[in-house]
């Protein structure tokens, strides 16, 4: 009798368990850099103090690549490379087990100077409306059902110099990416349904940022680096509406544009953060340069606005951290030098949390006078250029072949 009731008690703190899980994370982080592809983690709980360690909930291979997981509707969605074939896992955020698993035959040869990245998928996917939408690091764009994995579409395109890097983004029906190789490429938008082409804008060749979609003088407009440009164009039809040459060394514009206000925070190596306003006059389009500041430089960190303070992080002195205000560029502070070789930024609450290449999460505050580190943790044992992602009380870490839930709380 004491051992039926000692079962059915375990199975109903199981369900229990699994239930409070699922209710933590009801908000979703279903794309790069999260719900508004800004990276602020807005239903990320903060721990009334960060503990000395994080706990480990759970850990699982899901295969090679250093695309971040996304979020959404009660399910950890990766994408990976698993031998020839590039596979998406669709796992249970209560502990890491796949309900479903998807892929398809992608041989791919690695660029030499990206060999030590390896031939895993960059590219971060997007969930929208029921279909989840992965981009392999060879060009192979694809459809799934995102309840069952089934295959809903899938077209094939080259890829550039160092692997595709760009993450899709869905906008009003449409899956917006820039597709093809060098400069024979595209921005491209699919129809999500069913993947036939809408618009494309063929003026320069894909780079590896990712686009954001934002509205700005009354015009919603996709807002991307290309190869050599940063340019917006129409969301509705693809019509280029500004355009700002943008050269980086060895053509590596990576820098996801940020929205601050009615203007566009930018950036790229070898050259300063910037701020640029698009200005419409009837039917034309203009840029107005607002400020730039030369002390920072940033690379493949995406800088994230909170609280009308601007943080990122310089490839400049081996990696600085900086603080500027957003409104005039002046800088607010900045770090020592030789803090790391990249930095994946989130805004979470009155934090900002960093993840290194070294697997180091380090949580800093939200601070206009210092950087002001308050704990920092190992999270793996092998490099974590994935971006990290934040839903209810957990943080997932994908390293180069797996992916681990940890727990602040």
């Amino acid at each position: 009798m004491h051992r039926r009731f000692a079962i059915c008690l375990a199975g109903l703190l199981a369900v229990a368990w699994a239930m409070a899980w699922a209710e933590a994370w009801a908000e979703d982080w279903p794309q790069w850099r999260g719900l508004h592809r800004d990276g602020v983690a807005a239903g990320f709980t903060e721990p009334k103090a960060w503990p000395e360690k994080l706990t480990l909930k759970w850990k699982v291979a899901v295969g090679e690549g250093h695309a971040s997981p996304v979020v959404a509707e009660g399910r950890i969605y990766v994408h990976t490379r698993q031998g020839d074939r590039e596979v998406v896992s669709a796992l249970r955020p209560e502990n890491g087990q796949a309900v479903w698993q998807e892929g398809y035959a992608a041989p791919y040869t690695v660029n030499p100077a990206a060999a030590s990245h390896g031939k895993g998928v960059k590219s971060t996917p997007v969930v929208e409306d029921g279909r989840i939408f992965t981009f392999g690091i060879g060009g192979t764009l694809s459809c799934f059902d995102a309840k069952t994995g089934k295959p809903q579409w899938r077209k094939e395109f080259g890829s550039p110099d160092f692997g595709v890097a760009t993450s899709p983004v869905v906008d009003r029906g449409l899956v917006i990416v820039h597709v093809g190789g060098n400069t024979q490429g595209a921005l491209t938008a699919f129809d999500a349904a069913t993947g036939a082409e809408k618009w494309s804008w063929k003026g320069d060749g894909p780079g590896y940022a990712s686009p954001i979609v934002v509205e700005i003088a009354g015009t919603r407009q996709v807002v991307t680096q290309s190869r050599d440009n940063i340019v917006g164009v129409s969301a509705a039809t693809g019509a280029l509406l500004w355009q700002i040459p943008f050269k980086t060394m060895y053509a590596q514009n990576i820098v996801t544009p940020v929205l601050f206000r009615d203007t566009l925070i930018l950036g790229g190596i070898g050259n300063p953060v910037m701020s640029v306003k698009p200005l419409k006059h009837g039917a034309e389009w203009t840029t107005e340069t607002l400020w730039r500041n030369k002390d920072f430089s940033m690379y493949m960190s995406s800088p994230v606005v909170s609280a009308d303070l601007l943080f990122g992080f310089s490839w400049l002195k081996h990696g600085q951290f900086f603080c500027l205000n957003p409104s005039d560029g002046t800088t607010l502070w900045v770090s020592d030098g030789r803090q790391a070789d990249n930095a994946a930024i989130v805004a979470a609450g009155s934090v900002w949390l960093v993840l290194t290449p070294d697997a180091n999460l380090i949580v800093a505050k939200q601070s206009d006078k210092a950087f002001e580190p308050l704990r920092k943790y190992s999270v793996a044992d092998s490099p974590t250029w994935a971006h990290p992602v934040l839903v209810g009380h957990g943080i997932l870490i994908k390293d180069a072949t797996n992916l681990a839930l940890w727990d602040p709380s």
